[in-house]
C-alpha cells in the first residue's frame, strides 16, 4: 500500500464519518424551525416540547459532526499538499467565505436559541433557529461551490503550474452547483424526516406514554420525509442528465455500459469482467436509459470503451475508467435505498389521510424504526459514487488523482494518521449512538438539565 492509495483511504474514511452527520443536521435545523413556528403561531405546548426533545438528539448530532469535520482541512495540507497547491487560489475561497459568512451566523445563533429559551421573546426565539437552519445551509452551499469545481471547473485560468481564479461568479454559480446543492438539501430533508419518524415510531411501539406528542412528531416526520424523499429522487435525476453531459464516464460507470448504445438500456443486475471490459451476465430494460439520459427513449448514451478511446486522444495515455463495480452498486444502494423511502413514506402518508390510529399498526411502526438506516446508506453510498466515479481525477480534466497526493509525507506517517483517526471517529461513532439512543429514550418531561452541552462548531461548520 503506498502513499496515494493510503491518503485517498483515509480521506475517504475521514468524509463518510463526517457524512454521516451532516444531512441530518441539515434536515433537522428547518424542522426544528418548522416546529417552533408552530409552538408560536399556535401556543400549543405539544409543540415545544417536541422542539426540545428532538432539539437535544439535533444537538448531539451536531457535536459529533463538528468533531469529525476538524480533521478534513488539515488533509489538505498534509496528504494532498501538491492538490493544495494547484487549487489554492480557487478551492480557498468558498471555505474562506463559508468559515466567515455561514459558521459565524449558524455558531452564533445556535448559541442563542440554546440558552435562549426563557430569556427571550418568542418571536426572537424563533427567528434564532431560523437564522441557524439558513447557515448550516448556506455552510453547505460554500463547501459544495468548492466541490462542484472539482466536479466542472469554470472561471480560471493555467498560471505557472496552478489554477488561478479570473471570475468569482462564475465559481460560485457553476452549474454543477446547480444540481449537487439542491440534491444535497432534498436529501438532508428526507434525513431528518426519518430520523424523527424513527424515534416517534419506538415511542408508540412501546404504548406508554406522550403518544399526542410522538403522534404528531411521525406526521411532521412522515410528510417531511414524503417531500424529501421525492425532491431528492427529482434532483437526483437532473443531475444525472447533467452528468452525462459534463462527465459521461462516470454515469457508463452507474450503469456498466461498456459499449456505446442507441437507443441505451438500463442495467437491473449486471456482472461484467473489468478485464476484458465487458459484461458476463446482465439483465436491462431497454431503452430506459435513453430516457432516464436525454428525455427520450431512442438517445445515444456513450459506453466506457468509447469514452476510454477518446479521452486517451484528449488529454493523453492512461487508463481513464473508474471502478465500474463500485460505481455500479454504490448508485444501486443510493437509489434502492431511496426507493424504499419514498414508498415507506407515502404509505405512512395514506395512513395519516385514512385517519389511521398509528398505535394500531405495528407493523408499520417497526418497519419505520428500522427504516432510519436507509437515509444513512442511501448518503453514504452516494457520497462514494461521486468521488470514485469521478477517478482517475481529483479535478476533472485538470488534475489526475496521482497528482495531487504530497511527495514529502511517507507511507509511514499516513498510516500512523490513518489507524489513529480511525479508532478515534470509531470511538466517537460509538459515544454518538450511545448518546442518541440514550436522550431518544428519555421521557420528553424529564428534567431539561440532563440535555448535553454543545461545544463550539469548528472552522468546517458542519458541512
Amino acid at each position: 500500500m503506498d502513499a496515494l492509495f493510503l491518503a485517498r483511504l483515509q480521506f475517504a474514511i475521514v468524509t463518510v464519518y463526517h457524512w454521516f452527520f451532516v444531512p441530518l443536521t441539515l434536515g433537522m435545523t428547518i424542522l426544528l424551525a418548522l416546529m417552533e413556528t408552530k409552538y408560536v403561531r399556535s401556543g400549543d405546548e405539544t409543540y415545544k416540547r417536541m422542539v426540545k426533545f428532538f432539539g437535544t438528539l439535533f444537538l448531539i448530532n451536531f457535536a459529533i459532526g463538528v468533531a469529525t469535520g476538524i480533521v478534513q482541512e488539515f488533509q489538505f495540507g498534509m496528504n494532498w499538499s501538491q492538490y493544495s497547491r494547484f487549487v489554492g487560489d480557487i478551492f480557498g475561497v468558498p471555505l474562506a467565505i463559508e468559515a466567515l459568512l455561514a459558521f459565524f451566523m449558524e455558531s452564533t445563533f445556535l448559541g442563542v436559541w440554546v440558552f435562549g429559551w426563557d430569556k427571550l421573546s418568542k418571536k426572537i426565539h424563533l427567528a434564532t433557529i431560523w437564522l441557524v437552519a439558513i447557515g448550516s445551509n448556506l455552510s453547505a452551499l460554500w463547501i459544495l461551490i468548492a466541490n462542484s469545481w472539482m466536479q466542472e471547473p469554470v472561471g480560471y485560468k493555467l498560471e505557472n503550474g496552478r489554477a488561478v481564479m479570473v471570475d468569482f461568479l462564475a465559481v460560485a454559480a457553476n452549474p454543477s452547483i446547480r444540481y449537487q446543492f439542491p440534491h444535497v438539501f432534498f436529501s438532508g430533508m428526507s434525513t431528518a424526516g426519518f430520523f424523527v419518524m424513527a424515534v416517534a415510531a419506538w415511542h408508540l411501539l412501546r404504548k406508554k406514554t406522550h403518544g399526542e406528542l410522538f403522534s404528531k412528531a411521525l406526521k411532521w416526520g412522515l410528510v417531511y420525509g414524503l417531500i424529501g424523499s421525492a425532491l431528492v429522487i427529482t434532483a437526483g435525476h437532473f443531475q444525472g442528465q447533467h452528468m452525462v453531459e459534463t462527465q459521461p464516464m462516470k454515469m457508463a460507470a452507474a450503469e456498466a455500459l461498456w459499449d456505446t448504445e442507441q437507443p441505451a438500456s438500463f442495467s437491473l443486475f449486471t456482472i461484467g469482467d473489468m478485464k476484458k471490459r465487458e459484461d458476463v451476465f446482465s439483465v436491462k430494460v431497454p431503452g430506459l436509459l435513453s430516457f432516464l439520459s436525454c428525455n427520450n427513449f431512442t438517445c445515444e448514451v456513450q459506453g466506457m470503451n468509447q469514452l476510454q478511446a477518446e479521452y486517451e486522444q484528449k488529454y493523453g495515455p492512461g487508463n481513464y475508467i473508474p471502478n465500474a463495480m463500485l460505481a455500479y452498486w454504490n448508485f444501486r444502494l443510493m437509489v434502492g435505498a431511496g426507493t424504499l423511502m419514498l414508498l415507506l413514506a407515502l404509505y405512512g402518508v395514506w395512513l395519516m389521510y385514512k385517519k389511521k390510529d398509528f398505535r394500531q399498526h405495528s407493523r408499520f411502526l417497526l418497519f419505520t424504526v428500522w427504516a432510519l438506516f436507509l437515509p444513512y446508506l442511501a448518503n453514504a453510498t452516494g457520497w462514494l459514487f461521486t468521488e470514485l466515479a469521478r477517478q482517475p481525477w481529483v479535478v476533472f480534466g485538470l488534475m489526475r488523482t496521482e497528482e495531487g497526493v504530497s511527495n514529502t509525507v511517507p507511507e509511514s506517517w499516513v498510516m500512523l494518521s490513518l489507524a489513529t483517526y480511525t479508532l478515534l471517529y470509531a470511538g466517537l461513532i460509538v459515544a454518538d449512538v450511545y448518546l442518541l439512543l440514550k436522550y431518544a429514550r428519555k421521557d420528553p418531561d424529564e428534567e431539561e438539565t440532563e440535555q448535553p452541552e454543545t461545544p463550539a462548531p469548528s472552522l468546517v461548520g458542519v458541512a
